[in-house]
């Protein structure tokens, strides 16, 4: 999903649409929704706004659009639920263990189409993703036992 429709549908599904979103932000429903319409050249979203809808809402689909767009992967490590240093090692592993799965599965017949390519672009990024996960937990282990 592109930034785009990815703001155009987070102001569409808010409770109560750009007419309810517009109050809580402080800005008119149809410059809103002018702003977040895909079809509309002349009003733009700042990222000051793009980052206070999310705010708001609470949808960081925005956010994942841009990181997308850019080759990025966006994964939330504060405030990550409950779970242990170990735990989250064990995911890493595991994580680790589908990659080389992947790889291995994809070099059988002697190369790596489109599609596998992507499949181990993403376990990749789960990996990293797992690996924050993890030193934000060894964080919050090094605060609570000191």
């Amino acid at each position: 999903m592109n930034i785009t429709d990815a703001a155009h549908k987070t102001v569409k599904d808010y409770p109560g649409g750009s007419e309810a979103l517009a109050v809580r932000i402080g800005m008119s429903a149809a410059v809103l929704r002018n702003k977040v319409n895909p079809n509309n050249n002349t009003h733009h979203l700042t990222l000051a706004e793009a980052s206070e809808i999310m705010g708001v809402t609470g949808d960081d689909r925005i956010l994942h659009a841009l990181a997308a767009e850019h080759g990025y992967v966006l994964r939330r490590t504060e405030g990550s639920p409950g779970g242990s240093v170990v735990t989250a090692l064990l995911a890493v592993a595991a994580r680790q263990g589908n990659l080389a799965q992947a790889v291995s599965e994809s070099l059988e017949d002697g190369k790596i189409s489109q599609n596998e390519a992507s499949e181990i672009g993403r376990l990749c990024a789960s990996i990293q993703a797992d690996a924050a996960d993890l030193a934000q937990r060894a964080h919050v282990a090094a605060r609570t036992m000191a």
